[in-house]
């Protein structure tokens, strides 16, 4: 048996999620029906990420078995023909028998795009969030520091998770301003349930609530914001922490692998 590996690229707009769900479309349904279509032969795909209804993605990991000869590009040509416009295969390598896209990952990085203007967007309104009040993002940064490192982030766990450990670790957060989006990126071990939607809904509460302006003159106010970040860490409650922001400004844009020493990023360039 042959072990497939995919890099995704997807538009999440029309999709309830990465993960199959009874009588609603889903990313996963849809790859699977393609590659059944594709080889003759009913295919079922592991994923790294099981992203939000919405969320998209453009560096989605997924591998698969198989019994077939079929070329590598022979894959990638035929599943861009079959799927739709709105989920492209960017990469296709094999890869040893033992490698799983989600227990196999080292970390997992995803991207926040925020419209930081007035008025909405037209070309763009799929993948970015308006806000139109201000963001002052090296304060932001500061708070970011707070995050990184091993701790429980239950106060940003969605409701209702059936995850049991909360604990992850956080590797970096930080934000950039691009005229007239601001990014914010997060990469960790593993991710919460609605934890980056929480995250960035928090932060965003923050700033609203001890920045009124770009500027931050008083360090009292940038205290009271990281005091207030660690209440709402050292809570473990998630109403402690802010309203997370829509599902449809987050993307997940990179999968990280350890195999024999040497990282393997899930982007197509690095295969």
């Amino acid at each position: 048996m042959r072990n497939i590996k995919l890099v995704l690229e997807y538009d999440g707009t029309n999709y309830h999620g990465w993960q199959i769900q009874p009588n609603l479309p889903t990313v996963q349904e849809t790859v699977e029906k393609s590659l059944t279509k594709l080889t003759k032969s009913p295919i079922q795909i592991i994923g790294a990420g099981r992203t939000d209804s919405g969320v998209h993605a453009e560096g989605q990991v997924a591998n698969f078995y198989i019994d077939s000869e079929i070329p590598l590009v022979a894959f990638q040509k035929g599943l861009n023909a079959i799927l739709p416009r709105d989920i492209v295969v960017c990469a296709v390598t094999e890869v040893p028998a033992e490698f799983h896209a989600r227990f196999s990952a080292t970390s997992r990085r995803y991207r926040y795009t925020i419209l930081n203007r007035a008025y909405p967007a037209a070309l763009f309104r799929q993948t970015s969030y308006l806000f139109p009040k201000a963001i002052d993002v090296s304060r932001t940064n500061d708070l970011c520091q707070i995050l990184v490192g091993k701790q429980d982030f239950s106060s940003f766990q969605k409701m209702g998770s059936d995850r049991i450990n909360p604990v992850c670790e956080i590797y970096e957060a930080h934000w950039w301003k691009k005229e007239p989006y601001i990014y914010f990126e997060i990469e960790a071990d593993a991710f919460l349930r609605g934890m980056v939607r929480a995250i960035t809904g928090t932060l965003l509460t923050l700033n609203s609530t001890f920045w009124k302006s770009t500027s931050c003159t008083k360090r009292t106010k940038c205290q009271d914001a990281e005091r207030e970040l660690r209440r709402i860490l050292e809570a473990k409650n998630r109403g402690a922490a802010g309203v997370s922001v829509p599902a449809h400004g987050l993307s997940l844009i990179q999968v990280r692998y350890d195999c024999v020493g040497a990282r393997i990023q899930s982007s197509p360039a690095a295969l």
